[in-house]
């Protein structure tokens, strides 16, 4: 184990290089260390050779030793991000520095703000770089697979705390403001080290922030300054236009508003977006039309897995406009040859997921149609996964998955070993739920293809039927046709 002063050193040296303090700093940074550790001497010492997460994990386990800290994740996650925060300039002078590179371009500020969030350690890179990422082939082009790693469990000693601490109400939710600084809990996490954007949007306050687990480039979140629950109205849709028209080089997109199509999170209202050109954003263009309302928005149905008509036009007003004309148009839409009823007994069951964009100098906005009805035949969800692709992927469909990204659980990492052990007639103990699938893959196997390769492809035909299942007008000719039905009903 590497010294005390050692490490500090190489914290400080490791925030040099980062920038997020220059060496005119260095003193004051060392002294502001040594009292955080309880230390009133120091010895000169060479930097430690580490990396950031190392530092930051030794740190932890000293301050353990000392007894400053629990031996719990959640004490050492509280105590290294109180430690990164004091490399960090206050919310004000974070923010008046985004805005002063904004002025040059967009993409300077986001790369400081996201730098800035990634060498603080408040994005976990080390803890990221655990999941395993694969692309798969598809009949709607290649699909991006996750299975998510890099949220780490519980730990007992932090369950066991809950039992004993005071229930709160502050800060309201893990997306609200007030969230910013704070220091976290057993149940709450770690925020010493979190900063945010003020924005203005479309007459309202927001705040943007990146997401400590991304699951793909710079994947931020834009949150509303209130706390209020998820709604998708047309003012949702110039809210994401107004935010792609300042941030053009980032998409963004709102969770559908309804349960079981909806997100996690739907008591505050928030949109995710970030740089990254997802699988739905180069799928095939099916057929193109125009609406007689509309004369001056390109309309297009994609080739997807999920019922997508993308929009375009160089006018804000009228994107936003015609998104809602769509939007509202579907609420009320039923078709019960396809399972499509838009409520039953006064419940609703059609909504969408939008996605904004910048293409040019136009406004794009696709539009992901959505319903959350259920049968007896299917109780999670008629436009759900169904029972026989579950064992790869129960939970929701949301914003992420629905442009083809599959963020699927971290029990598959060690499931698909067992799965590619009984393809391969080792020992194993596969899962009760995968050994039908195991057996069909393991008929059409041979021992010239690549093991991983196979069961990554695989993996993707079963995230491809997650994501049939989800869409409401299914790719087939008469899913097409019904398609098409809806086209001539706006």
């Amino acid at each position: 184990m590497n010294t005390l002063y050692g490490l500090i050193e190489r914290l400080i040296q490791l925030s040099i290089e980062n920038k997020l303090i220059t060496s005119r700093d260095a003193i004051y940074m060392r002294n502001r260390l040594l009292d955080a550790f309880c230390e009133t001497d120091y010895e000169q010492t060479a930097p430690c050779e580490t990396d950031l997460y190392e530092t930051l994990d030794q740190l932890a386990h000293i301050a353990i030793q000392k007894e400053l800290i629990e031996d719990t994740l959640a004490q050492r996650d509280i105590f290294t991000s109180s430690l990164m925060n004091l490399f960090l300039p206050v919310p004000s002078l974070v923010e008046n520095h985004f805005w002063s590179l904004y002025q040059d371009t967009p993409q300077k500020a986001t790369e400081y703000f996201y730098n800035l969030s990634r060498m603080s350690n408040y994005v976990k890179v080390n803890r990221i770089a655990k999941n395993i990422l694969f692309k798969t082939p598809s009949a709607y082009g290649p699909l991006d697979i996750t299975i998510n790693l890099s949220k780490p469990e519980k730990d007992p000693k932090d369950i066991a705390k809950q039992k004993n601490m005071k229930s709160t109400n502050y800060p309201t939710c893990l997306l609200c403001i007030e969230n910013e600084g704070y220091a976290g809990t057993s149940t709450h996490p770690d925020r010493a080290n979190h900063r945010t954007i003020d924005l203005h949007l479309n007459h309202r306050d927001w705040r943007l922030q990146y997401s400590p687990y991304l699951y793909y480039n710079e994947h931020c979140i834009l949150l509303s300054s209130k706390h209020e629950p998820m709604s998708l109205t047309e003012n949702s849709f110039y809210n994401l236009l107004s935010f792609v028209e300042q941030f053009p080089h980032y998409f963004i997109g709102s969770n559908a508003d309804l349960p079981i199509v909806g997100g996690s999170i739907l008591a505050h209202e928030h949109y995710q977006g970030g740089c990254y050109e997802f699988p739905m954003h180069s799928a095939r263009v099916m057929d193109t039309f125009t609406l007689d309302k509309y004369p001056n928005i390109t309309c297009q149905l994609l080739n997807w897995p999920l019922s997508t008509i993308s929009i375009s036009g160089q006018n804000l007003d009228e994107v936003a406009k015609c998104t809602n004309y769509i939007y509202e148009k579907w609420k009320t839409y039923s078709d019960p040859e396809v399972n499509i009823l838009a409520s039953t007994e006064d419940v609703r069951h059609n909504t969408i997921t939008p996605v904004a964009r910048k293409q040019g100098n136009a406004f794009v906005m696709d539009i992901v149609l959505r319903n959350n009805r259920t049968s007896e035949e299917h109780p999670l969800g008629i436009f759900h996964p169904h029972s026989d692709v579950q064992h790869i992927k129960k939970e929701n469909i949301g914003l992420i998955e629905v442009m083809g990204l599959a963020v699927l659980p971290a029990r598959l990492k060690d499931e698909l070993e067992e799965v590619k052990a009984f393809i391969l007639d080792q020992p194993n103990a596969i899962e009760d739920y995968h050994l039908e699938w195991a057996k069909e893959l393991k008929v059409h196997y041979n021992s010239t293809i690549d093991i991983n390769t196979y069961i990554h492809n695989a993996v993707g035909q079963k995230f491809t039927r997650v994501l049939e299942d989800a869409g409401v007008f299914k790719m087939t000719s008469e899913g097409i046709s019904h398609f098409k039905q809806f086209i001539n009903s706006l």
